[in-house]
């Protein structure tokens, strides 16, 4: 039985546990959960109510990650019973940020496990190759090689393969090179707002042609590199979002005002004023100086070999 989440840090924990595995706290103290919806305290340990099967809210439904450079937030939405996104966003040096935004594919075993699995080691991965001197395209390539495999790795023994989408950002100085495999989507906001991806799925469905897992067979990441002379921001998101809001001039209205954090609150706002439908993440990085007057944005032909 779980007893719920760590106080400290949202992660779940065992019944009898005395100490939180992922941050240390002392759980003596904590609180037996009961479930929010008919107040049962039998709760299982894939966190699901025992009594009524309602799936139990964890830490993740709603988190805000704000840095000096960038700022993202992820919510559960008003639908979905827990949030099956995630994220991470580091730094790398003084001259370069890193997000990562991950979609767990629902009608996998354990997708908020795999995207938050696959967004950490990608952007540390990222982070730690651009410190050793590596460029942020093949960068990126190992750090999706390295979460399609860790997602694939995860997969338990007579369940489906776990999966998730990826969707990564390098910004540097005046530079922007973005990775992805699935349908979470990237743009530039600014001049020319335009969006940087080109989705995975089957055209006018949800229907995923490439995605991180077992099941996945050979993972090709697109990777694409943009310059740009003028100010913007680069957004990224799950589909959760861009459902509501496809449109680049129509993020860029809503992100290129107020901070990072606040833009992507608002973002997440509409989407769920919208219906909320899905799980919401987006990750918001400001970029560039300049006289917006004179921006120019150059798009070179995505290379994915």
């Amino acid at each position: 039985m779980v007893t719920g989440s760590c106080p400290e840090c949202g992660t779940r924990v065992m019944a009898g546990e005395a100490f939180c595995e992922q941050c240390g706290h002392d759980l003596s103290s904590a609180p037996r959960a009961s479930c929010t919806a008919c107040g049962s305290a039998s709760i299982g340990q894939d966190g699901y109510c025992e009594n009524c099967g309602m799936l139990q809210p964890t830490g993740r439904d709603h988190v805000e990650i704000e840095l000096a450079a960038m700022a993202g937030v992820s919510d559960r939405g008003l639908r979905h019973s827990r949030n099956e996104d995630a994220m991470a966003l580091v730094t790398a040096g003084q001259d370069a940020v890193v997000a990562v935004v991950c979609d767990g594919v629902s009608t996998s075993p354990r997708p908020d496990e795999a995207s938050q699995a696959a967004a950490d080691i990608a952007a540390v991965t990222i982070a730690k190759r651009l410190a050793e001197g590596e460029g942020a395209e093949a960068a990126t390539r190992e750090a999706v090689r390295l979460a399609a495999d860790t997602v694939a790795f995860s997969a338990r023994i007579g369940e489906d393969s776990p999966a998730c989408t990826l969707v990564s950002a390098v910004v540097e100085r005046r530079q922007v090179t973005v990775g992805w495999v699935g349908d979470s989507r990237a743009y530039w906001l600014g001049d020319n707002s335009s969006l940087l991806t080109t989705d995975d799925a089957t055209p006018g469905t949800h229907m995923l042609t490439a995605w991180l897992g077992a099941d996945a067979g050979e993972v090709v990441p697109h990777v694409r590199t943009f310059t740009t002379d003028g100010p913007g921001a680069v957004l990224l998101c799950s589909d959760g979002l861009w459902n509501y809001y496809p449109e680049p001039e129509m993020l860029a209205a809503t992100a290129l005002s107020g901070t990072p954090l606040s833009a992507a609150r608002r973002l997440v706002r509409l989407a769920n004023e919208a219906g909320g439908h899905d799980n919401i993440t987006v990750a918001i990085i400001p970029f560039g100086q300049g006289e917006r007057a004179e921006a120019t944005v150059a798009f070179p032909k995505e290379r994915s070999d």
